[in-house]
């Protein structure tokens, strides 16, 4: 009998040690602080997202480890999408976020510099995936450009757009909207990150730029001010008009063909994950899931809520598994649609 009580303290004993060690996942991180990588620079929609988050999330994680952002811009993010995935640690020590079209560019395998499976990064999450995010594209109030539809005239005006990099919004909707539905859109691409692209178009060294509303809002509130330097011209990666734009027209009012709506409808799908957070691919278990409970708790948090409110940011969170299942879901596109939005970011390389 005694040796069945000791045996069965032994077994109690172990079990209650592994359920520690496994709740403790990151509690060694309480030494030293996380990095958020952050694949632009700071002050762009990303970065806002990205420091809100590391000043809230550290409180759900075992330990309150300290999140110190890195910003790593460069080719629209990719070199920090590359970065976390192929060099940063697998500790769980490490994560970060980077364009939400990144996904659907290594899908597409039509850029030789993407280095990732985006089925096997440690998906955290992306805190405003829940809703249609509209991308909204802004044109100097000087320029010849009245209305989108003037770029679709055959000999009509053309309208320069800069951009960061493959795979980033502003430039994959520049290049569907050109090579997708034939708007006549020049494409700058290289732009440093999105405060740069901000200047280019107040300097008038470029007519036009696109990024999301939620961006816009936080980064330069006075673009969406009727006495501001510029005016809307399109509004995309929405199904219909955005309650605050009526006047708009989006982009689907302008495609002509199923075929040129099928494309709309698979950059609207990828234009869901919004602003993924994710970790290196092979994270340890218990660290992946710290991370993922972390997230899920912070962001029905009030103090992040009301911070958001205040940054005017929008929040209706995906989990990591839902933005896994966005991923299936792209992967799953008709093939046809799938190999004309690969032609599109192929010939395009190098913009």
């Amino acid at each position: 009998m005694r040796n069945i009580i000791r045996a069965t303290g032994v077994l109690i004993a172990a079990l209650t040690l592994a359920q520690a060690r496994a709740q403790d996942g990151v509690a060694f991180l309480k030494d030293r602080p996380m990095s958020l990588i952050v694949g632009y620079g700071t002050g762009g929609g990303y970065d806002v997202y990205a420091r809100h988050l590391a000043r809230h999330m550290s409180r759900f994680l075992p330990g309150a480890p300290t999140i110190v952002v890195q910003n790593m811009p460069g080719a629209g993010s990719l070199t920090a999408a590359n970065f976390i995935y192929n060099s940063a640690p697998k500790d769980g020590s490490t994560f970060g976020t980077f364009a939400r079209e990144m996904p659907l560019s290594a899908l597409l395998k039509a850029n030789p510099n993407v280095r990732f499976d985006p089925t096997r990064f440690t998906w955290i999450g992306t805190p405003a995936g829940g809703n249609e995010e509209v991308y909204l594209m802004f044109i100097r109030k000087e320029a010849p450009i009245k209305d989108a539809r003037d770029l679709l005239r055959a000999g009509g005006p053309e309208l320069v757009v800069g951009g960061t990099g493959a795979g980033s919004g502003g430039n994959d909707w520049a290049l569907l909207l050109r090579d997708g539905l034939g708007l006549r859109i020049k494409l700058i691409a290289g732009y440093r990150d999105s405060n740069a692209l901000f200047l280019s178009v107040e300097r008038g060294e470029i007519d036009a730029r696109s990024l999301d509303y939620s961006a816009v809002r936080s980064s330069r509130p006075d673009w969406v001010s009727p006495n501001g330097p510029v005016r809307l011209l399109l509004q995309f990666g929405t199904s219909n008009r955005h309650p605050d734009f009526p006047d708009t027209m989006t982009a689907r009012e302008l495609a002509r063909s199923p075929d040129e709506l099928a494309l709309l409808e698979l950059a609207e799908l990828s234009n869901t994950l919004a602003r993924p957070f994710a970790a290196p691919p092979g994270v340890p278990k218990p660290q992946a899931d710290a991370l993922r409970r972390a997230f899920a708790n912070m962001v029905k948090d009030p103090e992040y809520l009301a911070e958001a409110n205040k940054l005017r940011i929008d929040i209706a969170p995906l989990s990591g598994e839902e933005v896994l299942e966005v991923i299936s879901k792209l992967a799953q596109a008709p093939p046809q649609v799938l190999e004309q939005m690969r032609r599109i970011r192929s010939a395009s390389e190098g913009q």
